[in-house]
């Protein structure tokens, strides 16, 4: 959809100190992490059950995983498959893929061998990068083209000695032996003994991640997405959630969902925030997080926030730290919401839990409610620079106030 409104977008009323167009500089995802680095080197970038890294480490690593992947043979325009859930190392391939002007494919890390083959196929993909819990499964797959490397990696790999022998012995025993491959790069390993490489630069238009979503029928859609509209919904979402340099979120839903990616990771990034990275959800682990860490942004589903006001643990702890909590993938039940507004308020904290609304084929969350108003059963408005309206079926023809229709969705974090 490329024709421009007839009128001032009614919905601009609600925005109160957020500009209804923002600047979208022509830079790639690498580049966006890199002039955070270059201005504020020694800030967090993230946090790993106690474990931190600075921006400028971060890049550091981003460059010598570039350096590995481009010595194992990824080019500029390939895909690469990354089934990872939210870990450094899912972080730091998802920038090194984009510095070398490659492709990175994000996939559940709990996909069956079926559903990588079809991922496979589907991108050509040739290299991946999984966890070594998962490797049987991503070694079972059976593509017409096979994968010419693997990289495996640890949940333990970014963390110190005792923490890593403390999960061996709790949980790393029972994690098959990896087989003689030749194909097989151990992430710890090859990290250190990557070669530096030439990186390549490719332009804003150029496809960034392809991510892929289910929708109600068939097999998995893959949504092509450029490195522009990647950037434009992360400067969107910083701009509407206030997100900036101090800022903490806790990134708990997964790299492989748009909401995971773009929001709790590259928006978070973008914006100089520390991103606490939390590889698998469970109301005991984010309650944890919130008392020890104090993080100021919170998002997730329905679920998650209901799960969190039945959690004995936050019962007794300091939420004064939320700043802002969003809502978004279903309906938020009203119970729900004013449970864990009570909670959060009883425990010393005043946050509103709203609703936002995204898809995938615009990178993730695109509209969302204003920060100071709230209204029952409403995804929000439209970002700025977004534009929606509702059609008639198969059509763009806008239909009247009341009338169900299609939602018709424009602006710069469509897919290419």
């Amino acid at each position: 959809m490329t024709e421009k409104p007839r009128a001032e977008p009614p919905w601009l009323k609600f925005y109160g100190s957020v500009p209804p167009t923002l600047d979208y500089p022509d830079i790639s995802l690498y580049e966006g992490v890199a002039r955070v680095a270059a201005r504020s080197p020694h800030a967090v970038a993230w946090e790993y059950f106690g474990t931190r890294a600075t921006y400028r480490q971060l890049v550091g690593d981003i460059d010598r995983c570039a350096a590995l992947l481009t010595s194992l043979g990824l080019k500029t325009g390939e895909r690469m498959l990354i089934s990872m859930p939210t870990t450094p190392q899912g972080v730091i391939a998802f920038y090194a893929v984009n510095r070398i002007g490659a492709v990175a494919v994000m996939i559940h890390p709990l996909s069956t061998a079926a559903e990588i083959t079809h991922y496979l196929d589907a991108t050509g993909a040739r290299m991946a990068l999984v966890l070594d819990a998962f490797y049987a499964t991503l070694a079972a797959a059976t593509p017409s083209q096979a994968l010419k490397a693997i990289v495996v990696a640890s949940v333990t790999d970014p963390l110190p000695a005792l923490k890593r022998a403390a999960f061996w012995l709790s949980k790393g025993h029972a994690i098959a032996p990896l087989p003689r491959d030749t194909r097989i790069h151990r992430w710890s390993e090859a990290m250190h003994a990557a070669p530096a490489r030439w990186m390549s630069r490719r332009s804003a238009d150029d496809e960034a991640v392809i991510l892929f979503s289910g929708g109600t029928t068939a097999l998995p859609k893959g949504i092509r997405l450029s490195n522009r509209a990647f950037v434009a919904q992360a400067i969107q979402a910083a701009a509407w959630c206030r997100l900036c340099e101090g800022n903490s979120m806790l990134a708990i839903l997964p790299l492989f969902h748009g909401f995971g990616l773009a929001v709790c990771v590259n928006a978070v990034l973008m914006a100089g925030g520390t991103s606490i990275l939390v590889p698998q959800f469970s109301a005991p682990i984010v309650a944890g997080l919130l008392k020890k860490r104090g993080a100021n942004v919170l998002v997730g589903v329905p679920t998650l926030f209901d799960a969190l006001t039945r959690e004995p643990l936050l019962q007794r702890t300091d939420l004064s730290c939320l700043k802002l909590c969003f809502c978004g993938a279903d309906t938020l039940p009203r119970v729900v919401k004013e449970r864990f507004e009570a909670l959060v308020k009883a425990r010393g904290g005043d946050v509103k839990l709203l609703e936002g609304y995204g898809l995938t084929e615009a990178v993730s969350g695109i509209m969302a409610m204003p920060l100071d108003h709230y209204r029952e059963g409403s995804i929000g408005v439209p970002f700025p620079d977004m534009f929606a309206k509702i059609c008639a079926p198969d059509t763009t023809d806008e239909v009247p106030v009341g009338t169900e229709g299609e939602i018709c969705l424009a602006g710069p974090a469509q897919m290419m």
